[in-house]
C-alpha cells in the first residue's frame, strides 16, 4: 500500500522509513473522503479545495496535499524548499494527527506521486480510450482480465490527469492488471496520462465529434487519441479498430505489436450473424485467427451487452484477453458476466411504459447507437432527445443525423432544449409527421408531458448531454414502490 515515505521519496528524492504512515487512496471530494486518505486541495470553478481541507481531516483524511499558507490552522510539512534528510526528519517528527504536506502545484505534485507509485509496482497497465464506447468497454475489459488477475480499474469517469493519477494512488502491491480509461480534450493530455501510466496494451474504440469544440476538429481528436498508440513499447499490444478508418491508420503509427478487430473478415477477431436479444442482450459468431496462413477459430456467444453495437466492446474485450494470454474459456466467462455496471438502465413507470435511461451523456454516435436499440425491441416507440454539448463544428450535422435516424425509428418524439429542435426539424423534414414532434425548452415540461401521455406498450428512450440533466425525467418517471 502506498504511503507516507513514497510520498516524500517521490517529491524530495528522499526516502524517510520511518514515515509508515499508511494512504488507503486520493480524493479531492472532502464530502466522499475515506479514512486514510491523501486529499489533493485544488481550486475549481465555484470552490477552492483549501477551504475544505478541515472537512476532509473530519472524514478521515492523514494528509492533505496543499499550496496555501494553512499552518495557523493545521500542522504543516513544507516541502516547497530543498531539505536535508535531517530536516524532514526533524519536520515530520513534530507533526501530530492530520497534516498537511505544502507543495508549490498540488496537482503537479498528485501526478508526481502517481508516476513514481506506478513505477515501484509491477502491474500491467492497459489504457482505453476513443470518442465513444471507451467507459463501457473498460467495464468489460475488466471483468474479462478479472478472471485470471487482480485487477483496477478507473471509477466511474475518472479519466483525465486528475482523475487518472488519483485512481493509480489506489493501486497495490497485490494489483496485478490496471484498467484505465483515458480521457481527451486537448492535444498532449493523453500523452501525459500515458507518461504516467505506462501501458503496455493501448485499445482505441473509435474517433467521434464528442468534445470537438475543445479539440478543434476530427483531426486533432484522432491526433490526440492517437497519442496512446505512440506511448505504446515495441513488446505491447495496440488493439485498433479496423472499421474506422481513422483509428485504422493508427497502425502507422505503432511500434507496439498491432491487433485489428471489426466486421472485415481480414483482420485479427471479428464477428458475424450479429442478432440483438433486445433487452436479454445480443449473439453472435466470434471469429479468430491466430495466424494469417491458418483457419480462424469459431465461436458462437451470447453474452448481455445491450445494442448491435456493443458487438465491438466484446471484441475488443476478447482482443486485451487474447493478447495478455488468456484462455477462450476465461474471455468468455468475463463477457457473459460483464452487465453488472453497464450504462443503459430499464426501469418501468408506474403505467408500465419501459424506459431505457441512458442519460450519462450524449454524441452523434452514441444517439444513433441508442436509437438502433429502440428500433429492435417492440412496442410503442418514443425517444425524448436533449442537446447533445461540445460539438463545435459539427453541431449541425450532428443534430440533423440524429433527427434522421429517429424519424426512421420513433413513433413519438419529444426534444429538449435549444439544441433539441434541430433534432425535431431533421425529423419534420425526414418524414415523421409534426404530430407526433413535440419540441419543449426545459426537463420539467418533459417531466409534465411524458407523465400523462405514457402508455404500457412504450418503450422510451430518453438521453441527451450530461449538462441536460435528463436523469431527472427518468427520475420523476419511474415508478418507485
Amino acid at each position: 500500500m502506498l504511503s507516507l515515505a513514497d510520498v516524500l521519496e517521490a517529491l524530495t528524492g528522499m526516502r524517510l522509513e520511518q514515515a509508515t504512515v499508511p494512504i488507503t487512496e486520493g480524493a479531492i471530494d472532502s464530502r466522499l473522503v475515506q479514512p486514510g486518505a491523501l486529499f489533493v486541495a485544488l481550486p475549481g470553478e465555484h470552490h477552492d479545495g483549501h477551504d475544505f481541507v478541515g472537512e476532509a481531516f473530519g472524514h478521515g483524511a492523514g494528509m492533505a496535499l496543499v499550496k496555501q499558507d494553512l499552518s495557523s490552522q493545521f500542522p504543516v510539512l513544507d516541502l516547497r524548499n530543498e531539505s536535508t534528510f535531517e530536516v524532514l526528519a526533524t519536520q515530520l517528527a513534530g507533526l501530530e494527527g492530520p497534516f498537511c504536506i505544502r507543495v508549490d502545484d498540488p496537482l503537479a505534485a498528485l501526478q508526481q506521486v502517481a508516476k513514481f507509485w506506478r513505477s515501484k509496482l509491477d502491474v500491467e497497465v492497459i489504457g482505453i480510450t476513443g470518442s465513444v464506447g471507451k467507459s463501457t468497454t473498460k467495464e468489460v475489459v475488466a471483468e474479462v482480465l478479472g478472471q485470471r488477475y487482480r485487477t483496477l480499474k478507473n471509477k466511474g469517469n475518472l479519466n483525465n490527469e486528475i482523475g487518472l493519477p488519483l485512481t493509480m494512488l489506489s493501486l497495490n502491491e497485490e494489483h496485478e492488471r490496471a484498467v484505465l480509461e483515458m480521457g481527451f480534450y486537448v492535444p498532449g493530455e493523453i500523452k501525459l496520462l500515458c507518461d504516467l501510466a505506462k501501458p503496455l496494451i493501448g485499445v482505441v474504440t473509435n474517433i467521434g465529434t464528442v468534445h470537438a469544440s475543445r479539440a478543434g476538429s476530427q483531426a486533432e481528436i484522432t491526433r490526440g487519441k492517437s497519442e496512446l498508440v505512440q506511448a505504446l513499447p515495441a513488446e505491447g499490444f495496440a488493439i485498433l479498430n479496423y472499421d474506422d478508418l481513422q483509428v485504422r491508420k493508427m497502425a502507422t503509427q505503432a511500434c507496439a505489436h498491432v491487433f485489428f478487430y471489426g466486421m472485415d473478415t481480414n483482420v485479427d477477431l471479428w464477428a458475424d450473424n450479429i442478432e440483438s436479444l433486445g433487452l436479454e442482450g445480443i449473439r453472435f459468431w466470434m471469429h479468430y485467427r491466430q495466424q494469417r496462413n491458418l483457419p480462424a477459430e469459431v465461436l458462437q456467444l451470447r453474452v448481455p451487452l445491450i445494442g448491435r453495437h456493443s458487438v465491438q466492446t466484446a471484441l475488443r474485450a476478447a482482443a486485451v484477453g487474447l493478447v495478455d494470454g488468456l484462455t477462450w474459456q476465461e474471455i468468455v466467462s468475463g463477457l457473459r458476466s460483464a452487465s453488472n455496471e453497464l450504462r443503459l438502465i430499464a426501469v418501468r413507470t408506474q403505467s408500465g411504459a419501459l424506459i431505457l435511461d441512458d442519460t450519462y451523456n450524449a454524441s452523434p454516435e452514441s444517439m444513433l447507437a441508442a436509437l438502433n436499440l429502440l428500433d429492435d425491441l417492440v412496442g410503442r416507440k418514443v425517444a425524448v432527445l436533449g442537446d447533445m454539448l461540445e460539438l463545435g463544428q459539427y453541431e449541425l450535422r450532428g443534430h440533423e443525423m440524429v433527427g434522421i435516424r429517429a424519424a426512421e425509428v420513433v413513433d413519438q418524439l419529444v426534444t429538449v432544449g435549444e439544441l433539441g429542435k434541430l433534432i425535431a426539424q431533421a425529423a419534420l423534414e425526414a418524414g415523421l409527421p409534426a404530430g407526433s414532434i413535440t419540441v419543449l425548452e426545459k426537463v420539467n415540461q418533459a417531466i409534465q408531458y411524458l407523465q400523462p401521455e405514457l402508455k404500457p406498450e412504450d418503450v422510451v428512450l430518453v438521453k441527451g448531454s450530461n449538462m441536460m440533466h435528463m436523469d431527472r425525467i427518468v427520475s420523476a418517471l419511474e415508478y418507485q414502490p
